[in-house]
C-alpha cells in the first residue's frame, strides 16, 4: 500500500505549518439578539496530530466542525488551514480547498445504496481534479487500506455497519487530504465495530494522517493525542488524564 494514502495532498506543506490554526475564530449569529455559536478562540493541529473534540449537546461541536470544515465561515478571527487564509478565499475557491484537504467521515456514513463501495469511493474523486482512468485504481487503493479489497463490488446494502464505515473513511482519504475530520464516527456502530474503526482512525494516525474526532464518547475522546473540550460555545484545552 502507498504511503500516499493519509499523507499530503498535492503540492507538500512544510512540516512546521499547521494543518488546523484558528487565530480568535468565533461564529456568532445575528438577532435580535446576537447568538455567539462560538466564542473567539485560538487552536493549533499540528500535522500527524490526533484531536479528539469533546462536549454536551449544544455545547458549540457542530459549529466548531462547519468552520474546521469550511462548511461555515467564522464572523471573527481568521482560519488558516494548511497555512492557507481562507478568508481570503472566494466561495468557489474555499469549495474547491474542502475537497482537496478535508476528508469527511459522518456518523450516518452518506453512502449511495444502489452504488457499489468501489463506486462510492470512485464518485468523491470526480470534482477533485483526477483523470477518469485514475479514478478506478486509486478508489481500489483507498479501499485495501481500510481491508475492504475484497468488498469493492457488495453494495452497502450488503454491508455491515462496520464496513460501510469503513467505505466512507477510504471515501474520505481518497483524494490524500491533510485533514481526516470525523463527526461521530462509532455513534451508529456496535462495540465490535466501533472498536474496528477506532483501530483504523489509530493506524491512519501511525502512517503520519492528522485525525479530527469530534465525539461525545469518553472511550473514543481517550484515544487522540490531546482533548479540546467545549461547553457554551468555549473552547478550552483539557487536561490530559
Amino acid at each position: 500500500m502507498s504511503r500516499a494514502i493519509g499523507g499530503e495532498p498535492s503540492g507538500l506543506v512544510p512540516a512546521d505549518v499547521p494543518v488546523i490554526d484558528f487565530r480568535q475564530v468565533g461564529l456568532t449569529y445575528p438577532g435580535p439578539p446576537p447568538v455567539a455559536a462560538l466564542s473567539p478562540c485560538d487552536l493549533r493541529i499540528g500535522r500527524g496530530e490526533f484531536v479528539t473534540v469533546v462536549g454536551p449537546s449544544g455545547s458549540g461541536k457542530s459549529t466548531f466542525l462547519n468552520i474546521a470544515g469550511l462548511l461555515d465561515a467564522p464572523t471573527h478571527g481568521s482560519y488558516l488551514l494548511d497555512g492557507i487564509d481562507t478568508g481570503a478565499l472566494k466561495d468557489g475557491d474555499r469549495t474547491a480547498l474542502r475537497g482537496r484537504r478535508i476528508g469527511f467521515v459522518f456518523q450516518s456514513f452518506h453512502l449511495l445504496p444502489h452504488r457499489s463501495a468501489l463506486e462510492n469511493v470512485t464518485l468523491a474523486m470526480v470534482y477533485n481534479g483526477y483523470r477518469r482512468r485514475d479514478r478506478g485504481p486509486a478508489a481500489r487503493e483507498a479501499l485495501e487500506r481500510v481491508g475492504l479489497g475484497h468488498r469493492v463490488d457488495a453494495l452497502p446494502t450488503r454491508l455491515s455497519g462496520g464496513e460501510r464505515q469503513r467505505v466512507a473513511i477510504a471515501r474520505a482519504l481518497v483524494a490524500r487530504p491533510s485533514l481526516l475530520l470525523c463527526d461521530e464516527p462509532t455513534g451508529n456502530l456496535d462495540s465490535a465495530n466501533a472498536a474496528t474503526v477506532l483501530q483504523l482512525l489509530d493506524e491512519l494516525h501511525a502512517d503520519g494522517m492528522t485525525v479530527l474526532v469530534i465525539t461525545h464518547d469518553a472511550d473514543v475522546a481517550v484515544r487522540g493525542d490531546r482533548t479540546v473540550a467545549i461547553r457554551d460555545g468555549h473552547l478550552r484545552e483539557q487536561a490530559a488524564v
